[in-house]
């Protein structure tokens, strides 16, 4: 990646971040048979459709594939896209699932105070204005935790199984098992607990108006109704304040989660 890409990538991040923006694992094929291989691509974009970021050492925390044999890194070379496959193999849903280190993002205040807005985090912009930051520059640390599921040969086990992420979405149905317009019941963990009042919402891809959200409730649950056929990501935003005396006024995690909704049988 030359110089001039790097400052250009900056940019649309920068740019991501201030309208809202979310960061997903793209697979070649949602639905595969034994002994396949699936390329993985990392996208960063919004309303599901974004640009192909390079696999980056320096960024991945953990970067995984859980099937029925158990977890193994996601194999790939460093700056590649795409950035990593996997080969199926034993019949069940894999999860495949990213975890970047955090970065740090300052944001002019009207950019900061649209993208809270935009993900629904009306206690974050109420919380500034009663520390007389509303008028501030957002600085704040963000990192990734994104999952996808891949089914393998129509096996339905192995949708729930837990990465171990800060912030992470487990559907509590199967997702492949579900024929449009079935509602998805999923649940909300942060540090390995439920978290209640965040906004969830999942778009399915060039159908905009297919759009749903819901909220999580005091166990960390929302149940989201899929309308379309074809592939769908779940997104979700946790921010909290730092500890006094850090270079962030604010830490957020971003998770997602994607996978592909069968047409009707």
């Amino acid at each position: 990646m030359t110089a001039l890409t790097r400052s250009l990538c900056a940019v649309v991040l920068l740019a991501a971040v201030a309208a809202g923006h979310d960061f997903w694992i793209e697979p070649s094929k949602y639905r595969s048979g034994h002994g396949k291989r699936i390329t993985l691509h990392l996208k960063v974009g919004m309303q599901f459709e974004g640009e192909p970021v390079e696999r980056d050492a320096k960024l991945t925390r953990k970067f995984v594939v859980a099937g029925p044999e158990g977890e193994s890194p996601v194999p790939g070379e460093d700056g590649a896209e795409p950035a990593g496959w996997f080969q199926a193999g034993a019949p069940g849903v894999y999860v495949v699932g990213y975890r970047s280190n955090r970065k740090f993002i300052e944001i002019d205040p009207k950019h900061f105070h649209e993208y809270l807005e935009e993900e629904g985090m009306g206690e974050i912009i109420e919380r500034r204005r009663r520390l007389g930051e509303a008028g501030k520059p957002g600085r704040e640390w963000y990192s990734r935790c994104a999952k996808l599921l891949v089914e393998v040969d129509g096996g339905g086990e192995g949708y729930s199984r837990r990465l171990g992420f800060i912030l992470e979405l487990i559907p509590e149905k199967n997702p492949y098992a579900l024929e449009p317009g079935d509602e998805l019941p999923v649940r909300l963990l942060f540090r390995g607990k439920p978290l209640a009042g965040a906004l969830i919402e999942a778009e399915t891809k060039g159908r905009p108006e297919a759009k749903q959200q819901a909220r999580t409730d005091a166990e960390g649950r929302a149940v989201l109704r899929l309308p379309a056929a074809g592939p769908w990501l779940l997104a979700v935003v946790h921010m909290e304040r730092t500890p006094e005396g850090s270079k962030a006024d604010w830490e957020s995690w971003w998770a997602t989660l994607v996978f592909e909704l069968p047409e009707s049988r």
